[in-house]
């Protein structure tokens, strides 16, 4: 049950609607975590986090098919990362991109911060590895898939909004 409880936390401060209401509140406390008495909504909500939790953790079966796919025949080396966003591409050199990365992905942010543009800025100056091209392949979809889910959390968050437990 508080493995349940913590899914339907995580879910609710994965909703838009959510983050615009308590927006100001969230810069400066700790979030109020809403709980319905709607055992259906609970257990649907539920299971968006559990679904936020295991992509977020990078351990969803989701993440076995990426949509960015790493392209170029240079090195691998991290130069400079630029966005392209007609073709869709994150370029880190001359040579080498990931594709398939739309533009709602590459902008999506985490604690303020373009998480696709940081991870990679973390790695300038230095050729990436298989390992970390198949793990950046991964967060772009782990992102997509979370922009997707926030929208169904967001379809039925405010019927959770009309039971909430004070």
């Amino acid at each position: 049950m508080q493995d349940l409880a913590f899914a339907v936390a995580l879910r609710s401060l994965y909703s838009n609607i959510y983050r615009e209401k308590y927006a100001e509140f969230l810069k400066i406390d700790f979030p109020r975590v809403p709980f319905t008495a709607d055992y259906g909504i609970f257990k649907e909500m539920a299971q968006y986090g559990k679904e936020l939790v295991n992509l977020h953790l990078l351990r969803s079966d989701k993440l076995n098919a990426p949509v960015a796919k790493f392209q170029g025949s240079g090195n691998g080396f991290v130069e400079k990362v630029k966005y392209d966003e007609s073709k869709e591409r994150v370029c880190i050199n001359k040579n080498n991109y990931f594709e398939n990365v739309p533009k709602d992905v590459w902008e999506y942010q985490i604690g303020g911060y373009q998480a696709c543009d940081k991870w990679l800025k973390s790695r300038k100056g230095r050729k990436l590895s298989l390992d970390e091209i198949e793990q950046y392949c991964k967060i772009t979809t782990a992102i997509k898939e979370t922009i997707l889910l926030q929208k169904q959390i967001d379809s039925i968050y405010p019927e959770l909004e009309k039971s909430v437990i004070s």
